[in-house]
């Protein structure tokens, strides 16, 4: 029996989307065998300096360990968060399949009495540390107080036990993956709270020369969300962002037709600027680039740049 060997991270919500691939993965090569290995990356070693890193334009925190065992052969699938890859992939590796994605949606967790976002009170308390969520939630809501937290999910869950903390913000997409979904009071939708471009899809990365394994990932690729995820990620591309602008990205498919919107926001949520396109689904990837052109005609450099220095 052929043994493969599945990369990952080794966070609670990495193992979780790692099984859910493998166990796939088996559905549709059950005479393979296929063994996960975790991998500890700059970003687990060293949390405190991520956001030193980001502005040093070092986008690869965490999947850089992962992809070097990658080409040293030490693994033969990695499984990325797809929002985690830097949107220029190498030469000598590539993304092999993107399954279907779970919800990109962000979502509020909240204290008891505290159920809905445009509800909470004026000065509640809100944890994110993401520059995209505090930028859009002080555009909609100027009078909440944004807090920074951080960790796992399960540490910025366990905020809101305590008093500095009246809700937090996550992913949808990771509670849902570690069966925790009964914890969500609210579901943000994108017209509210615009997500990052990716959130809640996956990526399986494989080595470019690698055939034998591109096909076996390939099975579980999402004709659907691989569009969507290739037009917000062109966006962001076009922008020429990095992972510290307030950058949000939403693209849905209906028929033969994909729609894109995106948002560009100031980082102290005092503007923020919308637009949205739509085109044959066979364009997904000159929409995005398209629209990301059109945002920067509106001023959307400016805020980005405003970002960087902050």
């Amino acid at each position: 029996m052929r043994m493969v060997t599945v990369g990952t991270r080794g966070s609670t919500l990495a193992l979780a989307q790692t099984r859910w691939v493998v166990s796939r993965l088996k559905e549709e090569w059950p005479e393979t065998e296929f063994r996960i290995q975790t991998i500890t990356t700059q970003g687990d070693r060293d949390r405190a300096s991520l956001q030193a890193m980001a502005k040093q334009g070092d986008k690869g925190f965490w999947i850089k360990e992962i992809q070097e065992a990658l080409r040293a052969r030490r693994i033969d699938i990695a499984v990325h968060s797809l929002k985690d890859l830097p949107t220029e992939q190498p030469a000598d590796l590539e993304i092999g399949a993107i399954p279907k994605r779970v919800d990109a949606r962000d979502v509020l967790i909240a204290r008891e009495g505290f159920k809905s976002l445009l509800e909470m009170p004026a000065g509640a308390r809100i944890g994110t540390s993401s520059v995209r969520r505090r930028a859009f939630l002080k555009a909609v809501r100027p009078d909440l107080e944004i807090l920074p937290v951080r960790g796992n999910i399960e540490t910025r869950m366990g905020a809101i036990a305590s008093p500095d903390y009246d809700a937090v913000i996550l992913a949808a997409a990771g509670l849902i993956r570690t069966e925790q979904r009964h914890r969500i009071d609210q579901f943000l939708e994108p017209d509210l709270l615009l997500p990052a471009p990716g959130q809640g899809a996956l990526a399986l990365e494989v080595r470019a020369d690698d055939d034998l394994n591109n096909e076996v990932v390939y099975a579980i690729n999402d004709r659907v969300t691989d569009d969507r995820v290739t037009a917000e990620r062109e966006f962001l591309a076009g922008l020429g962002a990095g992972c510290l602008a307030p950058v949000g990205a939403h693209a849905t498919v209906k028929g033969d037709t994909l729609t894109l919107e995106g948002w560009v926001g100031a980082v102290d949520g005092t503007k923020v600027i919308k637009a949205t396109t739509s085109g044959d689904v066979s364009e997904c990837a000159d929409l995005g680039a398209e629209l990301a052109q059109d945002m920067l005609g509106q001023g959307a450099a400016a805020l980005i740049e405003a970002a960087r220095e902050s």
